[in-house]
Order: structure tokens, then C-alpha cells, then sequence
């Protein structure tokens, strides 16, 4: 009879949104974040990275489409960086995408290849390892392939935005952005923003938050136009590595979906706001990832 009552209880708890997940407390997402911070060995150095933020406005002046910055926001970014396994990986990714919503979008074997390719080279670094070592030792996945099975799944799994099309996914939302009802939708990547930046597809006009960090990762809160389209506040981690963001934004989603999740970054706290794709869903009713980006005041 206890077994029966703890097997109800149990099956009770799941159908109201309660999982494994629930015993990851505020303070070990912080603790790993840390060590994942320090792990971050690819992460950009004052010589490989140079920005130029410009003019800071405040928050009650983020709509109002001015162009108050003469210069580029990125000022040099060293070719070593950009060639390091991770970064070839996701620059490799950034152009698979046709970023207007409503259209469907085409993934050939080679892009395929490529999403694979990414996940596997995040999981070569002590970053990705240390992740999955944490959610292993919580009981979530039970072998490093299928963690790469559900992060595939989580991040590049098809759902639709709009007109019923498979439009859209997490990672494109995140690190490559969209255009939606005529504004720019997601963009939360800081390779992104620089490559389109250097092709002249990107004006960069102001930031209204610019975090504590003296070295990088930083944290901007940026306005910018992109390819005709405006975006109000788009939020980044400035010099942080392809697997940097991945494992940040993995570990808010995955302990925290849908909620804002505290993270710690060289001692300082930063917010990490994710939502869940409730549309649609994979496997045994996951869901998909919809968005996940720094929260900024």
C-alpha cells in the first residue's frame, strides 16, 4: 500500500510540473555558473576583443530609433579567436537560416552535419563536460549521447512562429535572430552581431546596460537597426564562447524553463530569462526551447 501511495504521489507530482529538476536549488545554479565562468577558457581576452560602446541611454529612450553611436560597436576581433574549434562550429551555423518568420526553413544533411558538429565541440571543453557532469549526477541523463540527443532536439527542433510553417527554432531565435511583424525577434549572440556588423547588415546606434565586468564575458543591453529592422533592447554576453552560452543558457532552461534564473559570473549576479515553446513539443512532450537571453534592466 505505501508503494501504491508514494507511485500516486509521484505520478501527481509530474502531471503538475514537478520533476528531478525541482531539487537543483538557487544556490548550485549559481555555484556551477561560477565554475563554468572559470572554465571558460575559450572566452575572448582584452587583445582578442575590442568594443566600443559609445552613448548610454536610458531605459525610457530604448524606442526611440536613434542612431546616437558614429562607430562600429566592435572595434577588432582577433582571426585566432574566431578560428578556435567552437567558434568555427557556430559561424558555420549562423548562415543555415532565412530569418523572416513564415518561412519554412530547408535543413539539408550538410546543416545537419554542422548542428552536430556544434554540439560536439561544445562537449570536447571543460564547459560542456561540466554541465552534463552536473545534470548526470542529478539523475537527468543517464550517458553523454543522449544529452546531445535532447540538446539537439531542444535547440534545433523545428516549431512554427507563423503561418503554420516550420519556421523557426531555438537556436535560431537565439543566436542567429528573426524578423517578426516587422522587428527584429531574439538576436541574443555576440558572433552574430559582429559578422552582421562587418557585412554592413547591422548599424549598431546605443546601449542602455552595460554590466560590472571589467573582462570579458560582459553583458550589453543594445540598441540596433538590422537590415532595415529595429530592435529596442537586445541583450548579449560580449565575449563569452560558442559553449559558454550554450551551457549558461542550457542550464536556466533546463532547471529553471520559462522562469528567470540567477546565475553567477566572477562574483556578480546575473538574471537569465528563458521561455518554453508551448505549441509544439518532442519526445515525451519536452519542449522546445523558445527563447533564452541576459535580463537586463
Amino acid at each position: 500500500m505505501k508503494i501504491i501511495l508514494i507511485l500516486l504521489l509521484t505520478i501527481t507530482l509530474i502531471s503538475q510540473g514537478y520533476s528531478v529538476l525541482d531539487s537543483v536549488s538557487d544556490a548550485e545554479i549559481k555555484s556551477l555558473s561560477e565554475t563554468l565562468y572559470k572554465l571558460d577558457h575559450n572566452r575572448a581576452t582584452a587583445s582578442e576583443l575590442v568594443i566600443d560602446p559609445q552613448t548610454l541611454i536610458s531605459s525610457s529612450e530604448t524606442g526611440s530609433k536613434d542612431d546616437l553611436s558614429s562607430q562600429p560597436l566592435f572595434k577588432q576581433v582577433s582571426s585566432t579567436l574566431l578560428s578556435k574549434p567552437t567558434y568555427k562550429a557556430l559561424l558555420d551555423l549562423l548562415d543555415n537560416y532565412r530569418r523572416v518568420t513564415g518561412e519554412a526553413e530547408d535543413v539539408p544533411s550538410q546543416e545537419v552535419q554542422e548542428q552536430d558538429t556544434f554540439l560536439q565541440q561544445t562537449m570536447n571543453t571543460d564547459v560542456g563536460r561540466e554541465l552534463y557532469n552536473f545534470l548526470h549526477s542529478k539523475g537527468v541523463y543517464s550517458s553523454q549521447s543522449e544529452f546531445i540527443q535532447d540538446l539537439k532536439m531542444m535547440w534545433f527542433g523545428l516549431y512554427s512562429r507563423s503561418s503554420g510553417k516550420l519556421d523557426s527554432s531555438g537556436f535560431e531565435h537565439i543566436f542567429a535572430g528573426e524578423i517578426k511583424g516587422g522587428k527584429v525577434s531574439g538576436f541574443h549572440n555576440w558572433l552574430q552581431f559582429y559578422l552582421n556588423e562587418k557585412q554592413g547588415l547591422l548599424n549598431y546606434y546605443s546601449h542602455s546596460f552595460n554590466g560590472p565586468w571589467t573582462t570579458y564575458p560582459d553583458v550589453l543591453g543594445m540598441q540596433f537597426e538590422w537590415d532595415g529592422y529595429f530592435k529596442e533592447v537586445g541583450s548579449a554576453i560580449i565575449g563569452s564562447s560558442p559553449e559558454f552560452d550554450l551551457a549558461i543558457y542550457s542550464l536556466c532552461y533546463i532547471t529553471r524553463p520559462g522562469k528567470k534564473c540567477y546565475v553567477s559570473l566572477g562574483g556578480q549576479t546575473l538574471g537569465i530569462q528563458t521561455y518554453t515553446w508551448d505549441n509544439s513539443s518532442y519526445g515525451d512532450g519536452k519542449k522546445y526551447i523558445a527563447s533564452a537571453y541576459p535580463a537586463t534592466p
